[in-house]
């Protein structure tokens, strides 16, 4: 058991103990940021004259040698050791000796876990902006191929206007435009270096704090010794964050699966992003979509895991803060899994605009502008919802449409009808009357797209 804390302890731990408190087997995953802190820490202590510049120089090479190690597979982070800040100090002693023992110097495992889970939830954070990006680039290119591609737009799952697919595809441009804006949000605030901090009261070590936070890329450290230990709101932000574009992918996902059944065949998802069936031959399932769905709530349960968790701790440090990192850690790699394996369905993804077309053609999709064509004759609002509803009645009655009736038809609901009626509800022009900003008029979609892609490549050159 290689343990940093034995020195006031008589005897060993349990084993059942010393396994149920470990944490080595997932925060591993952290190798690389114990690394990165520690040496910067270091470089530190030298700055200050607390070690020598041959220490520095020597901790230095060692922990670039674990590195290189570990990476080409010749030295593995094992059981053996209880937590990964066990296994580099551990091993450094070994390679480089007493030097090696001054790594720890003016720091606590409190402060550098903490740096070490923000540094790589730092890290995951600017991966996820960017794979929100080629998400977001993916569904501009449909908007973009589809400003004329009509569609039925549905509220309470039934047929209320006749809208566009790159309408549609723009209500989730905006939805992961927010997310976007929410980790940019949860970076800007988390940037603040806890390293220096200590168990929780700081130390006596005439640290450099600033030095370690600016060498890190942070904007500076944190402000209070106490909250740099016990703090997890970012991480308990980034789950919320990583829940809201869980929630959008699922529910775009529930519209797929719908537009892909038989009854709607609106999409046609690619072979490779589909299953069939052990039993029945004709079958192609929407797989990837359901399982996205599916994985929604695995996040929704990660985020509830760290609030509760974290809703009765007292300050400072507690164990129960350990737990912060496997449903972090899933959560994480969940949702990458997810907008990757989803942008990719989308980009291969074709669409059946006949079968569109033809479906907001019925429905009364056209009522409201029926009732707008009214309006336009003088006749008061509510007047003419009521005589449009008459006429819905008459046509389900003799399944017809309201285009399918004859002038005289309607005109024996209202005298306000005359022929260019029909002109006024077709769906091309009810689509296309619709000019409010936000609306699915081509002129107005036309606009949002460039103004969508000015602001995708502005993101690009920022991220170049």
């Amino acid at each position: 058991m290689a343990q940093l804390w034995g020195g006031r302890f008589t005897k060993e731990t349990d084993q059942q103990v010393y396994d149920f408190n470990a944490s080595v087997s997932f925060d591993k995953r952290l190798f690389p940021e114990d690394i990165e802190g520690s040496k910067a820490h270091v470089e530190m202590l030298a700055k200050c004259g607390i070690i020598s510049p041959e220490e520095k120089d020597s901790i230095i090479r060692g922990l670039d040698g674990i590195f290189t190690d570990v990476n080409d597979g010749k030295l593995e982070i094992t059981s053996e050791y209880e937590d990964i800040h066990s296994f580099v100090e551990a091993n450094l002693i070994d390679r480089i000796g007493e030097a090696g023992k001054k790594m720890h110097t003016g720091r606590s495992r409190n402060d550098q876990v903490a740096l070490d889970m923000r540094l790589y939830t730092r890290k995951n954070i600017l991966c996820m902006k960017d794979e929100i990006v080629t998400l977001l680039t993916e569904l501009l290119r449909v908007i973009e191929d589809n400003t004329m591609t009509f569609m039925p737009g549905f509220t309470h799952l039934q047929k209320a206007q006749p809208v566009t697919l790159a309408h549609h595809f723009a209500a989730y441009f905006e939805m992961f435009r927010r997310d976007y804006g929410r980790l940019c949000d949860i970076y800007e605030r988390m940037n603040y270096c806890p390293l220096g901090a200590g168990a929780l009261a700081g130390t006596t070590y005439p640290l450099d704090r600033d030095f370690v936070a600016k060498k890190l890329g942070f904007y500076g450290p944190t402000a209070n010794s106490m909250d740099s230990v016990s703090d997890r709101d970012y991480l308990i932000e980034y789950l919320s964050a990583l829940s809201v574009i869980m929630m959008h992918l699922s529910r775009f996902c529930e519209e797929i699966i719908i537009w892909n059944s038989n009854e709607y065949r609106f999409v046609n998802i690619d072979d490779a992003f589909a299953t069939g069936s052990s039993i029945m031959p004709q079958k192609k399932n929407p797989d990837i979509a359901e399982l996205t769905r599916g994985k929604c709530g695995r996040v929704y349960g990660s985020l509830m895991s760290l609030l509760t968790t974290m809703k009765g701790l007292p300050l400072a440090y507690n164990k129960d803060m350990q737990e912060d990192k496997e449903v972090s850690f899933d959560a994480m790699d969940t949702v990458s899994n997810c907008v990757i394996l989803f942008t990719k369905m989308i980009s291969t993804m074709t669409f059946n605009n006949e079968n569109m077309k033809k479906s907001a053609a019925k429905g009364f999709t056209n009522a409201t502008d029926a009732a707008d064509y009214l309006v336009s004759k003088g006749v008061p609002f509510r007047d003419a919802h009521g005589i449009i509803g008459q006429i819905v009645i008459y046509c389900d009655t003799n399944s017809k449409s309201i285009e399918d009736c004859s002038l005289d038809e309607l005109r024996s609901v209202s005298g306000y009808f005359d022929k260019d009626i029909y002109d006024f509800i077709s769906l091309e022009r009810c689509v296309e009357k619709r000019l409010t900003k936000g609306g699915p008029a081509p002129a107005v979609m036309d606009e949002y797209i460039r103004d969508s892609r000015k602001w995708l490549d502005s993101l690009k050159k920022v991220r170049r």
